[in-house]
């Protein structure tokens, strides 16, 4: 039987497995850097399959080790993050949070599952392909500064070192079935800023003996939306957002000061840099001018997503023989962050998503009380995920 078949035929026998995982990882989800019952979880499907594993990256953090022949030849590892978000669930799943006010609402159980669906293929095929297989299952995706960078730090790497990276991601409007990729930038990085404008506060009704933080605030504001129209070239996707403005005075008071907090994306490390200089710039000139201080904290947050071009191009391939050219889609960029990207900066990488859909009533979108994927997507995602370790390392 060609191995397109085999593997599809295998995931079939498991699947009923894979969407148990799914269910009970669902049932008691857990945040980031608390994924202590996930993780032991994941341990227990581990050992029952026989895959050998370490443990205790970033406390809950885990890496199983599926040996082919030849295991030197080549490695490839496989992630999948476990943490989910401090968000109360509001669906009406038999299965639903147990765990008040956390919720799989970012489709990590998905992901965590597949991954363990994928491993029953892998180890099941282990004596018709050559090298390791890394199981990579990551804590704290949410959460900055990240697991993906904290295990890397902890030596996750160290003693087997992957030339190849594959991760994969819920996609709430795509169909399920269907897979899409892009080829280089993908996603953007995300950085915190935390601006605080000082100065005199007072009376509101005499604006002459005071400094007006709130105008200058306000100010400052308008002029860094600049950066992205006038200063970032044109052609490098790039937002700067403020979502929130805290001015403690009253209809008559102008206070001391104004907390400013927003958002850095962009899809050029370069720019990235530049762009947090002109920040200060400006803001530091307005309020200089204007007779206030600034203070910054900006925070770096997760690198740029790129998807190494010719891994990529090959999961296209893989993914078209597997599926169909009909459910292989092209991506476009998103503007939102993942951890996955300090994996790119280091190794070829390919980071897709997988459509859950549903195809009756609503799906929900991401980070929302009401995401609800299509459990049938859990076939396309194990499946193609185990198919294409396999093809990587029987090329």
């Amino acid at each position: 039987m060609e191995s397109t078949e085999r593997i599809k035929e295998l995931i079939k026998q498991n699947l009923h497995k894979i969407i148990e995982y799914r269910r009970h990882i669902h049932e008691y989800p857990e945040v980031s850097f608390d994924e202590t019952n996930t993780s032991a979880y994941v341990q227990k499907q581990l050992s029952e399959m026989g895959i050998e594993f370490t443990t205790g990256y970033v406390k809950t953090g885990i890496l199983g080790v599926i040996k082919g022949k030849n295991p030197d030849k080549k490695i490839i590892a496989l992630r999948a993050d476990m943490d989910a978000l401090p968000i109360k669930e509001n669906t009406c799943l038999t299965f639903t949070s147990k765990n008040n006010g956390v919720m799989h609402a970012c489709g990590h159980d998905a992901h965590t599952a597949s991954l363990l669906g994928a491993a029953h293929v892998l180890s099941a095929l282990k004596n018709e392909w050559e090298g390791t297989i890394l199981l990579v299952f990551q804590p704290a995706e949410e959460v900055f500064p990240g697991g993906a960078k904290l295990m890397m730090e902890e030596g996750v790497f160290d003693t087997y070192k992957p030339s190849v990276i594959l991760g994969q991601h819920v996609l709430p409007n795509m169909k399920t079935g269907h897979v899409g990729f892009k080829s280089g930038m993908y996603m953007a990085s995300g950085d915190e800023v935390h601006i605080w404008v000082n100065g005199q506060g007072g009376h509101a009704a005499m604006p002459h003996a005071l400094t007006d933080t709130v105008l200058i605030a306000s100010h400052i504001i308008v002029a860094l939306q600049q950066i992205v129209s006038r200063i970032v070239p044109a052609q490098i996707p790039t937002v700067l957002s403020f979502g929130k403005v805290q001015a403690d005075g009253a209809t008559n008071i102008i206070p001391e000061q104004v907390y400013i907090a927003g958002t850095l994306r962009t899809m050029d490390e370069k720019w990235r840099a530049i762009i947090k200089t002109k920040i200060r710039d400006i803001a530091n000139g307005i309020a200089n001018s204007m007779g206030a201080t600034c203070e910054f904290d900006i925070k770096d947050g997760y690198p740029v997503v790129t998807n190494d071009v010719d891994v990529t191009q090959k999961c296209v391939s893989f993914s078209t023989d597997y599926l169909g050219a009909d459910c292989t889609e092209n991506m476009d960029i998103r503007m939102t962050a993942e951890d996955f990207g300090y994996y790119t900066q280091k190794y070829p990488c390919s980071f897709y998503r997988f459509g859950v859909m549903q195809t009756e009533g609503e799906t929900g979108q991401l980070h929302t009380p009401q995401f609800n994927l299509n459990e049938d997507s859990l076939e396309t995602a194990a499946g193609l995920m185990a198919y294409m370790a396999f093809r990587f390392m029987t090329e």
